[in-house]
């Protein structure tokens, strides 16, 4: 046997939560890597004092207990792994692996017992369940109940958040109350952040980016106490990740970062990190709350009583004390500008992008920490931006075609076309004084008259005067319809056929939905996105084999589809039959107007002036019928011109 055992995909519990990571059985140690956040656990091999194997949810699990009163879970171990374990810890730790079963029966009476940091619910001499001291955040207690609540972790879905004991009344010791004495032991243990005592020191009026504002922090044995005007937040040590001391890129101000798992909340907001701004300029004179005796017996002469120098260097020299990890600084990175970062932007804000040894780091909003180990692949993209003037883009063009501008002279076309048009209303729209009889017979005889020319002469002998106006302007009368005409209508957007066959799928996709429920049972608590990714790995290692099998079968479901698109489209389809419906009702709608034209023609519909110079359909002759069938297909005139022009016309005839 080696002198390492080592397992991938072990999950730990922390707080109800399984955070999967790496584990590493060795003869100094026992050493747990979280694959999410990076964190390392260690434990000394000289103080585990107990060891139990047992079956869980996720298979088999280890749990180990330390002479310092501390319990860890593992779980995600395989039945086969038992020996191999059993054996390394008896020639490493000289420890025995002892199997113990769980209550599964349901109960939910049964016997408290404590038992260091875990309180353990038995039912029958086995435990039911095991709740850790170190999660309840608050005891309180009532007629024959105790009701604990726990510190919330927000790494899980589905959180607990409390639970009711029932305390009968004692039977033999009437002088002792069973409910406070179940509460003290709860308490002794408990981790209920109270600020009892005097703080080691107090920094004033420190600017807080994250969250913004500006706070009292006080720093006690084993707390961080952040005090503002409106929210105070308890921060424990051991909740502190990572330390963070980077420059300002101006040179002039400092930034300390104090990376939390699990983060500070207030309501829905999480706060992953705490960001301090110090100005290097500021200096301050410290005295810690503490004898020099107990000063040096608790920090080693990492701290003194008395202090002095940089605020920023005050207040990560106390945390890098209290919370016992070092502090990290940008590396021998140096941008362009002289400073260790980079001005960069993620999502819509700015910030400052600075480069470490092991990874990368974001500040400010919001700050992000990339490990490299975390990072897949980097695609670095050069972007250009132009500004020009109008005076400089001569400097710039080549040749007279690169300053043609295809939608300028489009746009000064049109603009033509509206003042022409504009124009032609204007003398459509003035008195009878100013009516042009021959410019309009032109139009009435394009319109009406199948012999344009024969308007021309009649028209020639009754208005001679303004021949001559009338000879100047014939370009005016076929550029407006022209331009009308050549203007296309849309085009209908073509409607989706919902009753057509369904479009088969992909290999992938038939092979996904095959070994999805594979994939649940396997990785037990995994999300849909999750599943995803899983799969998609998976599928990337089949081989030919495996992904032809799948190819042979979505080929077979393409084949189907033919079919049945063809014989769909054979049929005529939904879209067909809803056409005709469509059709159907147009014609309809058609003859409507017709017959209610030939009832108010019938009916007269006036008095005896509009009879006179009234004409039927059936007493028009064929070529008047047909020019006032011409005469309504071009409806795009103005209604003043349309009227003007057949007046005029029912004069000439």
């Amino acid at each position: 046997m080696g002198d390492t055992l080592e397992f991938n995909e072990i999950y730990q519990e922390v707080k109800g939560s399984w955070n999967d990571g790496r584990l590493r059985f060795s003869k100094q140690s026992v050493v747990y890597k979280n694959s999410k956040t990076g964190k390392v656990d260690s434990i000394s091999a000289s103080d585990i004092n107990q060891a139990t194997w047992r079956r869980v949810c996720l298979g088999h699990g280890i749990k180990l207990g330390t002479s310092t009163g501390n319990v860890y879970k593992y779980d995600g171990f395989r039945d086969t792994d038992f020996e191999r374990i059993s054996e390394f810890f008896k020639a490493n730790y000289k420890l025995e692996l002892t199997e113990k079963d769980m209550c599964v029966k349901g109960w939910n009476w049964g016997t408290a017992k404590f038992s260091g940091p875990l309180l353990s619910f038995d039912v029958n001499d086995n435990a039911a369940f095991e709740i850790p001291l170190s999660n309840v955040s608050q005891c309180a207690t009532g007629k024959n109940e105790v009701t604990l609540e726990f510190h919330q972790n927000d790494d899980t879905e589905v959180s607990l958040m409390e639970v009711r004991f029932y305390v009968p009344p004692s039977q033999t010791d009437e002088r002792q109350d069973p409910v406070e004495a179940f509460a003290e032991n709860v308490l002794t243990k408990a981790d209920v952040i109270q600020a009892t005592g005097d703080a080691v020191c107090i920094f004033k009026e420190l600017q807080c980016l994250t969250p913004r504002g500006r706070y009292d922090i006080r720093i006690y044995p084993t707390f961080l106490h952040l005090h503002g005007k409106t929210f105070d937040y308890k921060i424990p040590y051991t909740t502190v990740l990572r330390l963070f001391l980077l420059p300002h890129k101006d040179q002039r101000q400092m930034f300390f970062v104090i990376s939390l798992d699990p983060p500070i909340k207030q309501g829905q907001t999480r706060y992953h990190f705490l960001i301090l701004l110090f100005s290097k300029e500021e200096n301050i004179t410290l005295t810690l709350n503490m004898s020099e005796e107990d000063v040096e017996r608790r920090f080693e002469g990492k701290l003194s009583k008395n202090m002095s120098g940089s605020l920023y260097e005050m207040v990560s020299r106390v945390m890098k004390a209290l919370v016992n990890r070092k502090i990290t600084v940008p590396g021998n990175f140096q941008g362009h500008s002289g400073a260790q970062c980079i001005t960069c932007s993620y999502k819509a804000s700015s910030g400052l992008l600075y480069p470490l040894e092991r990874g990368f780091i974001y500040v400010h909003k919001p700050p992000v920490h990339l490990r490299f180990e975390e990072i897949s692949c980097v695609n670095f993209i050069l972007l250009f931006y132009f500004q020009g003037m109008k005076g400089k883009i001569d400097e710039y063009s080549d040749s007279d075609e690169d300053q043609h501008d295809a939608y300028l002279e489009r746009m000064k076309a049109e603009g033509k076309i509206r003042e022409e048009g504009n124009d032609s209303d204007e003398s459509d729209g003035g008195s009878d004084e100013s009516f042009n009889p021959g410019e309009e017979d032109d139009d009435i005889a394009e319109e009406y008259d199948s012999n344009a020319s024969a308007s021309d002469s009649s028209e020639d002998g009754d208005d001679s005067e303004d021949d001559g106006a009338k000879k100047k302007k014939p370009v005016k009368k076929p550029k407006v319809v022209k331009e009308k005409k050549e203007r296309k209508p849309r085009k209908e957007k073509k409607q989706k056929d919902t009753g057509g066959p369904k479009r088969p799928m992909s290999a992938y996709m038939l092979w996904l939905n095959s070994s999805r429920e594979r994939i649940k049972s396997e990785n037990p608590g995994i999300s849909i996105t999750e599943i995803s990714k899983k799969a998609g790995e998976m599928w990337r290692q089949l081989g030919k084999d495996e992904k032809e099998e799948w190819d042979t079968k979505a080929g077979e479901a393409k084949r189907q589809y033919d079919i049945a698109k063809k014989e769909y489209k054979e049929s005529g389809g939904s879209q067909h039959k809803e056409s005709k419906k469509s059709a159907g009702k147009k014609d309809e709608k058609k003859r409507k107007p017709a017959g209610g034209d030939k009832d108010k023609e019938r009916g007269g519909g006036g008095g005896g002036g509009a009879n006179d110079s009234f004409k039927s359909r059936e007493f028009i002759p064929t070529s008047e019928s047909s020019s006032d069938s011409d005469h309504k297909s071009k409806s795009k005139k103005s209604k003043r011109s349309k009227s003007k022009k057949v007046k005029k016309y029912t004069s000439l005839k």
